[in-house]
């Protein structure tokens, strides 16, 4: 597995595994993907296998010093390989190099495998956001410190 920045060409790609990995209404339409991989203070990584997208990871630095998760996907047959801890390593990394303080992200509140995934990688639940997906699903804000 090969990690490597976002290329314009990995647009259309990186929805349709979006789509894949979460349903309707939490997923990203290709323009929210578009703009939060475009945002200045964003950055977005690709993990290939072959030269075929498995994963991808987009954060975001915010004003207050805070890495915030926008979204970590990797294909149903490529989990729990690796590939998710992959992703994690280098976001949390790039968030140390810009001295930021905590990483956050927000989970469905019924996707208890992520959930377990950021407890493992030393991610606390912070606090609870009543109908945040467009579906109505609420969620999750876990962070961990990144110093």
């Amino acid at each position: 597995m090969m990690l490597r920045p976002f290329r314009r060409a990995d647009l259309n790609i990186l929805h349709e595994i979006d789509t894949a990995c979460f349903p309707p209404g939490v997923s990203y339409s290709l323009e929210e993907l578009e703009a939060f991989i475009a945002h200045r203070n964003s950055r977005s990584w690709i993990a290939e296998e072959e030269g075929a997208i498995i994963g991808f990871l987009i954060a975001q630095r915010t004003p207050a010093r805070l890495m915030h998760v926008i979204t970590i996907d990797v294909k149903e047959m490529w989990r729990r390989r690796g590939v998710g801890q992959a992703l994690m390593d280098v976001a949390e990394e790039w968030g140390r190099r810009e001295e930021l303080k905590l990483a956050t992200l927000e989970t469905a509140e019924d996707n208890h495998p992520a959930q377990a995934f950021y407890r493992k990688r030393g991610y606390k639940k912070l606090g609870w956001v009543e109908h945040y997906y467009a579906n109505g699903a609420s969620a999750w804000v876990m962070g961990k410190r990144l110093r």
